[in-house]
């Protein structure tokens, strides 16, 4: 059996163009469109690049966990208890599974995110 192989990820990669994955399902306010990139996904595992433009929704119960680094522009993640995070380029945020929130763009993020079911 073959042992896996690094996923190398330039800068270029990141800033560079992405797939178009059409608008954010959920939304409620605004009408974010979201774009992006996967570079590696194995069992459970997803690591990419998104980005969305201004708008905002709900998210309820949230059936994974996600670490991200904000790369360009700035957000409002609020808590289900109200409480909330402005995030804005170099910021890292970690949602965790059976988080509730909402997300409000505010400039059009990129992110670099990893997702763990």
């Amino acid at each position: 059996m073959t042992a896996p192989l690094l996923v190398s990820i330039p800068d270029a990669d990141l800033s560079g163009e992405l797939e178009d994955w059409g608008p954010r399902i959920g939304a409620d306010a605004g009408q974010p469109m979201t774009s992006g990139l996967v570079f590696h996904e194995s069992d459970g595992f997803q690591v990419g690049v998104w980005e969305c433009t201004p708008g905002g929704w709900a998210i309820e119960n949230r059936p994974d966990s996600e670490t991200v680094r904000i790369l360009k522009g700035r957000a409002t993640l609020t808590n289900a208890d109200g409480s909330s995070v402005e995030l804005g380029v170099g910021d890292v945020l970690v949602l965790p599974k059976g988080w509730s929130g909402r997300w409000d763009i505010s400039e059009t993020v990129r992110k670099f995110y990893a997702v763990a079911k």
